[in-house]
């Protein structure tokens, strides 16, 4: 999910976390759908566990399901984008968080095909 903090001045910006567990990196929160659920409800939950933070969900920014996009398996990510106020905080996956720019994400940084979802954001977000 790519999460906007939108209260600052030190609280601005796109959240990304250093993951805890393999593979290692910066990456978007996220997280997997409990049977039941629905993907609304599991972006919602995910942010909480993982960032500490009630996100309210503003678009859908895609579907991204490459067959090779995470090397632990075959894994479809349905990508909403939020909104959210207040610090974000490392917890369940989450070994760090952080708070970048739109301008300065460290895109060659990110880990699974993040880099390739934040650049949709980027220029969805610059299309007037």
């Amino acid at each position: 999910m790519v999460v906007r903090c939108l209260d600052g001045p030190d609280n601005l910006g796109i959240v990304l976390i250093e993951r805890a567990n393999p593979p290692h990196g910066l990456a978007l929160p996220g997280g997997f759908v409990d049977i039941g659920e629905s993907v609304e409800a599991a972006a919602v939950r995910e942010m909480k566990e993982e960032i500490g933070l009630d996100v309210t969900l503003t678009e859908l920014l895609g579907v991204y399901s490459d067959p090779d996009r995470d090397p632990r398996g075959h894994c479809v990510s349905v990508v909403f984008t939020g909104t959210a106020n207040g610090r974000p905080a490392a917890d369940s996956d989450a070994q760090s968080v952080h708070l970048f720019a739109p301008d300065q994400v460290p895109l060659a940084d990110l880990v699974f095909d993040h880099a390739q979802i934040l650049s949709d954001y980027l220029n969805w977000i610059d299309t007037p």
